[in-house]
């Protein structure tokens, strides 16, 4: 079982830049594939980029070219780098853990951290 713990969000004017973190403990984190997440008001989660254990990237169409997402194996942390942000961007961004076993996919989640993108 993995913990996960976010931080850095915050509020930001448009156009402006944040960097979030998403600590993991408990287990390998090199093992996990992990995600970014986020969730607007009256929206469903929605996914924003993920990295594989071997490192390859995927993002949401709406964030490419602005976001990137890396991980620190060492450091058992992976980060989302947010730039010229929008005020779409505003909602709650969740980090997920996943890692299957036996071919049975089990996710882990960290508790959110609120970004706000407003003048």
């Amino acid at each position: 079982q993995v913990q996960l713990v976010e931080s850095g969000g915050g509020l930001v004017q448009p156009g402006g830049s944040l960097r979030l973190s998403c600590a993991a403990s408990g287990s390998i984190f090199s093992d996990y594939d992990m995600t970014w997440y986020r969730q607007a008001p009256g929206k469903q989660r929605e996914l924003v980029a993920t990295i594989t254990r071997t490192g390859s990237t995927n993002y949401a169409d709406s964030v490419k070219g602005r976001f990137t997402i890396s991980r620190d194996n060492a450091k058992n942390t992976v980060y989302l780098q947010m730039n010229s942000l929008k005020p779409e961007d505003t909602a709650v961004y969740y980090c997920n853990a996943r890692r299957s076993v036996l071919g049975v996919p089990r996710d882990y989640w960290g508790q959110g951290t609120q970004v706000t993108v407003s003048s």
